[in-house]
């Protein structure tokens, strides 16, 4: 009995699937995230420096208007309206010193850079820098301006607001990240499990043929996917496999059965020779007789070998182009001192020529054939015709029709089986492979036989062949 070693669940195509689409899924989503933080960072430092500018030109035009004194008055009162803590100026000169603030207690850590006042004399309108004050988790903005070419302001932002954003932002990431990945893995299992049922269908089928349950398929589910293709695959291939194991049972059943009538034929010869044999012609008689059954034998089998290899498309067609006018005609040619000595009329209605692509060996076996059994079972007076036409469909139709003694309506399903015979063809010489030789060769360069027949009327075999 075929056993399964339960499979780790790491090892499985489902689990693999499912790795790749969280994977890619949180990658993916990562990366938005990742885009969508960069593009609000951007976006909030702009309007933060855009507040600036603007204090800065508030400044400026107070300074144009009213005067310095104003300038300061406005600061003060500015940066005690939005929360010292938040804001500050300060107006610098040209070398740096202050000469007016806001409350610095909670700024004094916060220097004056002289990198950004020689920027602002070289022609520079603002000059911004960010800086990170030790202990303190939020960053302050500094926006450098002249207001006058002789007064700079120093004005700074904290960056508060925008380090909590950050924050909720960050906390809201890493807990929608761990939500979407555990989502990613609950879907992605439910894909990849989804899409290995059909492979897993295949593999019960495959274990179920292996107990040799030949008969079992493959469900399909009618979708048209790659699984159904698969499975419709596996389902031709399996009815392949059980027609030839099929055919391999019917020809040992065969075999076993029409063995037995010529050895036993063989061992009584030779038993009667040996124990009622007198003189030397006897013996002859014996070895003769014992030469012809075997080759009797010896072709049945080779005939058995070339319908199974055919059949299972192992033996290899020497194909060539074939111009079927010639190879018809030589085979009326062959066969019509036969028909002659039997009162037979036979004719072949042939055109000019007619290109085919095949084995000329295995084609001219099939046609005589055909011809050897309208001959054989016409009785005298009788009359075979052989014609050959073409299809609108550029197929070669070969017809070869009798006056003969016709086959039943019971017998007609059969006679294409191995070693299968009609009553009235028993009284002849054969094996029964004639036909289903023929048949297998027609089959085998993309074509078929098929018969009608009425019994006493006679028979007609049309072989259709596919054209060059």
């Amino acid at each position: 009995m075929f056993s399964r070693k339960p499979t780790k669940i790491h090892r499985t195509l489902a689990f693999r699937l499912t790795l790749w689409y969280a994977g890619i899924f949180t990658i993916s989503s990562f990366i938005a995230f990742l885009l969508f933080y960069l593009f609000i960072t951007s976006v909030m430092r702009q309007q933060t420096d855009q507040d600036l500018i603007k204090q800065a030109g508030v400044f400026s035009s107070l300074q144009a208007v009213e005067g310095i004194d104003a300038v300061k008055n406005f600061a003060v009162l500015e940066a005690q309206a939005s929360g010292e803590k938040k804001i500050f100026f300060r107006l610098l000169y040209p070398n740096g010193s202050i000469f007016s603030s806001s409350n610095m207690s909670y700024w004094k850590d916060i220097g004056i850079s002289r990198d950004a006042i020689k920027q602002l004399l070289l022609g520079n309108r603002h000059v911004f820098e960010t800086i990170s004050i030790s202990q303190r988790s939020h960053q302050v903005r500094i926006l450098y301006s002249a207001i006058t070419p002789r007064i700079m302001l120093q004005l700074g932002q904290s960056m508060e607001t925008y380090a909590r954003f950050i924050l909720a932002f960050q906390n809201i990431f890493v807990i929608t990240m761990s939500a979407l990945i555990v989502v990613a893995a609950l879907i992605g299992w439910f894909m990849a499990r989804r899409a290995v049922s059909g492979v897993e269908s295949v593999t019960r089928t495959a274990q179920h043929i292996s107990e040799g349950a030949l008969e079992k398929r493959v469900p399909v589910a009618g979708s048209g996917d790659e699984i159904d293709q698969l499975a419709i695959t596996f389902n031709h291939m399996l009815d392949r496999i059980q027609s030839l194991v099929t055919g391999i049972k019917e020809m040992s059943d065969n075999i076993a059965h029409d063995l037995r009538s010529p050895v036993t034929r063989i061992r009584g010869i030779a038993e009667v020779t040996l124990s009622t044999g007198n003189c030397q012609e006897e013996y002859e008689t014996m070895a003769a007789s014992t030469i012809e059954e075997c080759d009797r034998l010896l072709g049945m089998i080779n005939t058995m070998l070339v319908i199974s290899k055919t059949e299972a498309g192992v033996g290899q067609l020497d194909t060539e182009k074939i111009n079927l006018k010639t190879v018809i005609s030589e085979a009326c040619e062959l066969f019509q001192p036969t028909a002659e000595d039997r009162h037979i009329d036979m004719t072949c209605s042939l055109p000019e020529s007619h290109i085919v692509y095949g084995d000329i060996r295995m084609i001219q076996r099939m046609i005589a054939n055909l011809i050897d059994n309208a001959i054989k079972y016409t009785p005298p007076g009788g009359s075979v015709a052989v014609t050959l036409t073409a299809s609108p469909h550029r197929q070669s139709i070969i017809t070869i029709s009798d006056t003969g003694i016709g086959i039943s309506e019971n017998n007609l399903p059969h006679i294409f089986e191995r070693f299968y015979r009609c009553d009235q063809s028993r009284s002849e010489n054969g094996i029964g492979l004639g036909l289903c030789l023929a048949r297998t060769i027609a089959r085998a360069h993309g074509g078929d036989i098929t018969v009608t027949s009425t019994a006493g009327k006679g028979s007609r075999f049309t072989i259709v062949l596919s054209a060059f």
